[in-house]
């Protein structure tokens, strides 16, 4: 195919798929810049698979040590996968930046239609939020624990004495260069995602051979590496093997956001599910490569249990290479995936923003749904979002224990959101909408369904249990807390607001006109079609 056809071509794709956004009831805004490689690159870089697993490696350490590390790495991408192909199917359908909250609008009767998506929305927006908010003071945390791999003359590590305010200002840095990133070189992020993909390559390969070729201190057997079960949560065996699910849980949880992508992808009903389902199959085995090389050189469980940084990864490197430069050079790449993943994740969430605030739904959502011609990009809805992460950052002042936090309640909102349009699929629509989709799995879809629907069933009280007991305020898991302040507040501005001026997403496949409780019509948007 020559170079003008293929450019036909793309510019037939943009203009179907901005056709089918139009018959969903929304004016396209955004440059259509994104190819199917493009997207499963943004996917796997949602993820980041080896830093989010680094990261949160102390959970499933504390639940149980390597058997919990690889084997419950294993059970929740095959859920996960089960989740990504619940979401494949309706996203088939229902291509849009709202993702599942316009998706549980347009599965939904008319008599919940709007409590529906509306408790999905809040859910799906906070969720990113505090998703992207953990991904930023992640990396934060964690490159203090980089640091720390460099020892003083006496032994202790040269962040040992970091205050909370110096851990803030990091974190504060990280934010601002996030979102510095997507908002003024947008155009370039395809290119910034693609060149992650070969960061991760080079670095899982770089830290697979270093760690077991050198492995200063020796290896343990296989048979160690993936039977060994020690818990020290505190907890029964079985539930601790459950807590110890969140390092995982954590790693895969961005799977359904490339959702608010839909609106840049060229053919995002075909693109975007394929890319959710495949990306979910290399995560397991990039995730795999992670984990294995690391269990083999672990150090003592008990030592890297009671680590008062709660970062068990850097010094698994420097014992295993016996060198602070190789241990930090080792250590590097995963950083700056880290902060490319935050790039992905404040691109995401500021696109789910806009289309939320774009049906009214936000306080303020005049401001907040507006598009910058110039950047290509909802800038308000950016900056918004970065604001709200700072604030909740300011946590860490209070308590240590507040990365827990925003890990846990960014896991349950987004594990919440994604069910949302899933169960509404199959239990009050028996998956008729599905059927003539792009991505449709027949019987099979009906049991991805059900475990979307069980895992969250599962996962929103597990991961507000705290990590061991007995719990003190250092140790208590404050998600539940912040779960709750989000479910009430969400509520209460229904309640006030949202109940009589909330109308919901404006679209030529629903029923256009709702009523309230009055029986009177609720004034519509000027972009939707009526009917009667």
């Amino acid at each position: 195919m020559t170079s003008s056809m293929a450019a036909e071509a793309a510019l037939g794709d943009k203009s179907q798929a901005d056709q089918t956004l139009e018959t969903l009831g929304y004016v396209p805004e955004l440059s259509r810049n994104r190819s199917t490689w493009h997207v499963v690159f943004m996917c796997f870089i949602l993820s980041s698979v080896p830093y989010g697993l680094s990261t949160t490696f102390g959970y499933p350490l504390a639940g149980g040590g390597p058997a919990n590390i690889i084997w419950g790495w294993v059970i929740v991408c095959l859920i996960i996968l089960c989740v990504a192909a619940s979401l494949a199917e309706i996203t088939s359908v229902f291509p849009t930046a709202g993702g599942v909250y316009y998706q549980t609008f347009a599965l939904s009767p008319p008599w919940c239609r709007r409590v529906a998506s509306w408790v999905c929305g809040w859910a799906y927006v906070t969720g990113n939020i505090t998703i992207t908010l953990a991904v930023n003071f992640g990396t934060c945390l964690f490159f203090i624990g980089c640091l720390n791999v460099f020892h003083y003359a006496d032994g202790t590590g040269i962040a040992d004495n970091f205050q909370v305010w110096h851990t803030y200002l990091i974190f504060l840095a990280i934010t601002v260069v996030t979102h510095a990133i997507p908002a003024f070189a947008n155009k370039y992020l395809p290119l910034l995602e693609t060149a992650a993909i070969f960061l991760t390559m080079v670095g899982v390969v770089a830290m697979m051979i270093t760690l077991l070729v050198v492995a200063k201190e020796g290896r343990h057997e296989a048979k160690w590496v993936f039977g060994h079960f020690e818990p020290q949560s505190g907890w029964p065996d079985g539930w601790s093997f459950c807590i110890g699910l969140l390092q995982a849980a954590y790693a895969t949880s961005a799977t359904g956001m490339i959702i608010s992508m839909c609106e840049e992808v060229r053919e995002p009903a075909v693109q975007v599910p394929k890319a959710m389902v495949g990306t979910v199959a290399i995560n397991l085995f990039a995730g795999l490569a992670t984990l294995i090389p690391m269990c083999f050189v672990l150090p003592d469980l008990q030592y890297l249990y009671n680590l008062s940084d709660g970062q068990p990864v850097p010094p698994t490197f420097l014992q295993a290479t016996g060198s602070e430069v190789g241990a930090f050079l080792l250590l590097l790449p995963l950083v700056l995936l880290g902060i490319i993943c935050g790039v992905g994740c404040v691109t995401a969430t500021s696109r789910c923003t806009w289309a939320f605030a774009r049906d009214g739904a936000i306080p303020g959502a005049a401001l907040w749904k507006t598009v910058n011609q110039r950047l290509d990009v909802p800038i308000n809805a950016m900056m918004l979002g970065m604001v709200v992460e700072l604030l909740l950052g300011l946590i860490y002042f209070g308590s240590s224990a507040a990365y827990n936090a925003f890990s846990g309640v960014g896991v349950i909102l987004l594990t919440l959101s994604y069910a949302c349009p899933v169960a509404v699929s199959l239990i009050l629509r028996g998956r008729q909408d599905v059927k003539n989709g792009n991505f449709n799995l027949g019987p099979l879809g009906v049991f991805c369904n059900v475990v979307t629907i069980a895992w969250t069933l599962l996962a929103i009280p597990l991961f507000c249990m705290p990590t061991s007991i007995p719990v003190d305020l250092e140790t208590m898991n404050y998600a539940c807390v912040v779960f709750v302040g989000v479910i009430v507040t969400s509520g209460l501005w229904y309640l006030v607001w949202g109940h009589k001026n909330y109308v919901g997403p404006p679209s030529d496949a629903v029923d256009a006109v709702d009523l309230t409780d009055d029986d009177q019509p609720i004034k519509t948007s000027s972009n939707v079609v009526k009917t009667t």
